[in-house]
């Protein structure tokens, strides 16, 4: 086993599961572990590493290689530290297997892959200081899976960034433009009582009913809307519903979850917004709450300018073909950076199709590849 697949392998078998903001506890949550791991695997390297608080027990971490040409651009490397849990994975999740050139366990696609590549490709870069390499930055990141506070946190914090580059799967193509996403809550409350007399209750589940059948309208027209050029037509979907007590008991109370994608353009509180006047326009409000969202992640749209020949370039020569640009239509660490004016590209090994799954997996040759790819852009871009 190589040393790039040895280092992965030790990152899958820590669990740094997101909770998605459910309510539990235990080792395997949070990043806590793996950011040991990683503060060590950087002591270890020589390379000093700092910790950027961005919840209680939740820290980025940050390193930074200062290339020999004080005039270099400096780069940021981002990768986040959290999957997503492991409901319904039917392999072990923390144990990573190898077999016929793939990798599985629970991150190994989404994202330790891209980690892997990136930390190896960093310590390369410290190890020989390449005359004219850029300065890079490496950040690891938390709850990218969830409210994105740890790129939101590095977002604020960083100058004199001239271009991130973030990893994710992405089959080492090129991504500077995704889809933004909004995520709330809607409450329907009504009046209990006694199943047997439903004429003295109002039933919080058939009032929830009218406002879904007005959404499915809504999400059905943004699918007609026009389309960006590279993400196509905004989406809405409706993924959570809970409501009711018992059987017998006319609900008083229910409450659905929304997903709204954004294109480029787009604004979270304006389709939101969009979102409460269509519902008010066919089923009125009168009981339904429109819940403050939880969840904003800016859509990604970055220029395309000087940088793209040398990057498109330094990739092809560490993989043997042109990669492609290409949109995606989900969000990652790039929205917030791309949101205060830093350029950004989303750029990795593996294919989404494999991330979050029950068995998922990454092509070992591509993390190999892009760990090449990693160091040779910090070549191009210096």
């Amino acid at each position: 086993m190589d040393e790039t697949t040895r280092l992965l392998a030790d990152l899958v078998a820590i669990p740094s599961v997101n909770p998605m903001g459910r309510d539990v506890s235990g080792p395997e949550y949070y990043e806590g572990r793996i950011g040991a791991f990683l503060e060590g695997w950087f002591l270890e390297a020589g390379i000093p590493v700092v910790r950027q608080q961005a919840a209680p027990e939740r820290s980025n971490l940050l390193a930074r290689y200062d290339a020999p040409a004080p005039s270099a651009r400096t780069l940021l490397f981002d990768v986040h530290q959290d999957t997503v849990p492991i409901d319904g994975m039917t392999i072990p999740p923390f144990e990573p297997r190898v077999d016929g050139g793939r990798m599985y366990g629970r991150g190994s696609c989404d994202v330790k892959a891209g980690m892997a590549a990136m930390l190896m490709a960093f310590r390369r870069l410290w190890l020989e200081r390449p005359a004219r390499s850029a300065s890079v930055v490496l950040a690891c990141t938390v709850d990218e899976e969830y409210t994105h506070i740890g790129s939101s946190l590095l977002a604020e914090t960083q100058e004199g960034i001239d271009l991130a580059v973030v990893a994710e799967p992405t089959k080492l193509d090129l991504v500077p433009w995704h889809k933004g996403s909004v995520r709330w809550k809607v409450q329907a409350r009504g009046v209990a009582c006694h199943s047997s007399t439903p004429h003295l209750g109002s039933n919080a589940i058939y009032r929830m009913a009218e406002v879904v059948s007005a959404l499915a309208e809504h999400a059905g027209d943004l699918a007609g809307s026009a389309p960006h050029p590279k993400l196509g037509a905004p989406t809405m979907s409706v993924g959570r519903i809970f409501g009711g007590q018992s059987v017998n008991i006319v609900p008083d109370f229910c409450e659905i979850e929304i997903d709204r994608r954004l294109v480029p353009g787009e604004g979270p509180d304006a389709a939101v917004d969009r979102v409460r006047r269509f519902v008010a326009s066919r089923c009125g409000l009168d009981g339904v709450t429109f819940v403050e969202p939880w969840g904003r992640m800016p859509a990604l749209e970055t220029p395309i300018g000087p940088w793209l020949e040398p990057f498109a370039a330094a990739v092809a020569e560490a993989t043997g073909r042109s990669p492609e640009l290409v949109g995606v239509p989900y969000g990652t660490d790039a929205g917030p950076l791309g949101e205060v004016g830093i350029p950004a590209v989303v750029f990795g090994p593996g294919d989404i199709a494999q991330a979050h799954t029950k068995d998922e997996w990454v092509d070992l040759e591509q993390v190999a590849l892009a760990a090449e790819a990693y160091y040779r852009i910090a070549l191009a871009l210096g």
